[in-house]
């Protein structure tokens, strides 16, 4: 698939993907948002990928958020009916970005507001720079979101304050409260987000994708099911490496133990 608004590049075992619409500070019509869908779901079937990063065209902007523009345009063409369809199928893009197998990091060069903000919090981590900030918008222009996705990133007193005031993070705030795992200097922002995805990408991928599995899964379990879950998917799907998989280059620094007396 040809797209449009997003571009994609591979290093070093990492997509980065970037919207882009700079023209528009990456505004999510609907265009993007099926074309990122699109890219991430690739990326996840990718085996030279081992981490995907999302991130904005330009200074200014992660994302704007919604286009609209094209939402009053939308809402002028389409009945109701059509407009929940339309609307329904952008809805599980986003969910599928957030469920995406593969770890997932925002590189936030920006602000992102309203769905960007969702979009945000549904990766699996966000380095940002002093330029980031954040506004979760929905409750001021009379919608609801991201109640499935900013809890889970900042707690539930915090995601509260932020989606019942709908007011702007700063880059400072951000961090501080989880927001932002790394805030970095502009310039520093690519090469911090990188290194951090090329380090996720070279570890064993059936591994990171386990943790990832098990960490979704165990968002409705108690402890008892969440250690049970482990258990069963590390001795079920992934099990783990034996001693001469694991660790060749300590076992090869340190050289095998000695043989026990009689043998």
């Amino acid at each position: 698939m040809a797209y449009e608004h997003v571009l994609v590049e591979k290093e070093g075992g990492v997509a980065l993907l970037t919207m882009n619409r700079p023209d528009t500070l990456n505004a999510l019509n609907r265009q993007l948002s099926l074309e990122l869908h699109h890219a991430v779901k690739t990326m996840e079937g990718d085996d030279t990928i081992g981490c995907i990063v999302i991130t904005g065209a330009g200074e200014r902007a992660f994302s704007a958020g919604g286009d609209i523009h094209e939402q009053r345009e939308d809402d002028r063409t389409y009945t109701q009916a059509e407009l929940d369809a339309r609307r329904a199928v952008t809805s599980r893009g986003s969910y599928e970005i957030s469920a995406c197998a593969k770890p997932t990091i925002g590189m936030i060069n920006g602000l992102a507001y309203g769905g960007a903000a969702v979009l945000a919090s549904s990766l699996d981590m966000r380095i940002g720079c002093e330029h980031a900030r954040f506004r979760f918008l929905a409750a001021a222009y009379g919608r609801i979101n991201s109640t499935w996705t900013l809890p889970n990133q900042v707690g539930w007193p915090i995601a509260k304050e932020l989606l019942f005031s709908a007011r702007v993070v700063e880059a400072q705030e951000a961090q501080r409260i989880g927001l932002l795992n790394h805030l970095v200097p502009c310039d520093r922002l690519r090469d911090r987000t990188m290194e951090l995805a090329t380090m996720i990408a070279g570890n064993r991928r059936d591994a990171v994708m386990g943790v990832k599995a098990l960490l979704l899964g165990h968002l409705s379990r108690g402890l008892p099911e969440q250690w049970a879950a482990e258990r069963d998917y590390t001795t079920r799907v992934v099990r783990g490496a034996r001693a001469e998989d694991a660790f060749p280059e300590f076992i090869a620094r340190k050289g095998r133990p000695p043989a026990p007396p009689g043998s």
